[in-house]
């Protein structure tokens, strides 16, 4: 694909608004603003996106990116369908590879091409720090889009749910852990032995108290997104018949500390988090 395309955001949420003002060079880049917030729409006018209100408008885009949280990812992508949407659909959510085909089956089923694609790494404002990893058929199309942008783009080798399955592997680890070592340090904190576990940390896991501080602080504010996409990861482990219970375990704790949504970072404290998962005082 070339310059000079005009690709349809759904939606400009913090993630999605910086992947939309990544491929704006060259591009015409259209949101809805029918049913989105004031924070959402002031993100979306600061990174030069086309207001066009609503979604049947964007059956004149080329190309529609899927930038959602992954318990709505289906939802939005059936929406799509149903406005006859016919140019290629790429869905770059947190989802389990088998949620991602059978997205693919929805959109292609109202003339739609498919491709499938996960993001990994921070909203894309600064080269380096974001890739997005693209399978099916037009993968290159899609690659070619984001070409001189701060987000890379790179394709995997395989049909969709290819490049989900590499999503869910990364952040099985990276979110997963994190909320591991949240959960060992609310139980120390909870049976009084939390200065005695820091001490034996100094000693033998230097940096599991700063990994543990910035677990708090850092991904409280998305515990809400990071809850559901847990239990993508735990479908995708089961569906390759690898045991999954840690992935639900994980996405109970970040289910009690999303009350601190949206907070920006330097605004958590975390002893506020650990309170909140020891069973104590919290939002």
């Amino acid at each position: 694909m070339g310059t000079g395309l005009t690709i349809g955001l759904l939606h400009p949420g913090q993630m999605g608004s910086a992947v939309g003002a990544a491929v704006s060079t060259g591009h015409r880049v259209l949101w809805i603003s029918e049913g989105r917030s004031a924070a959402t729409a002031a993100r979306a006018s600061a990174d030069g996106l086309e207001d066009v209100v609503s979604l049947a408008r964007l059956v004149e885009a080329e190309v529609i990116l899927s930038v959602c949280p992954p318990q709505v990812a289906g939802e939005v992508a059936r929406a799509v369908a149903g406005i006859g949407f016919d140019g290629l659909y790429v869905d770059a959510n947190a989802v389990s590879p088998d949620a991602a085909r059978s997205i693919g089956v929805t959109v292609q089923a109202a003339g739609a091409s498919f491709v499938d694609g996960g993001i990994i790494g921070f909203p894309p404002r600064t080269v380096g720090s974001t890739r997005l990893y693209l399978s099916g058929e037009r993968a290159d199309e899609v690659a070619g889009i984001f070409t001189g942008s701060p987000l890379e783009a790179r394709v995997v080798d395989g049909p969709p749910g290819t490049a989900s399955a590499l999503k869910m592997a990364y952040a099985a680890w990276t979110k997963g852990s994190s909320a591991l070592i949240l959960a060992v340090r609310a139980l120390a904190r909870a049976e009084k032995v939390e200065e005695d576990l820091l001490g034996e940390w100094a000693l033998s896991q230097p940096d599991a108290e700063g990994r543990t501080d910035f677990a708090a602080t850092v991904n409280a504010p998305k515990a809400w997104r990071f809850a559901p996409e847990m239990r993508e990861i735990a479908t995708t482990f089961e569906a390759a018949g690898v045991p999954d219970g840690f992935w639900r375990a994980a996405a109970e704790v970040y289910e009690q500390i999303s009350g601190f949504r949206d907070r920006p970072v330097g605004e958590v404290d975390a002893d506020e988090v650990l309170d909140r998962l020891a069973g104590r005082a919290g939002p």
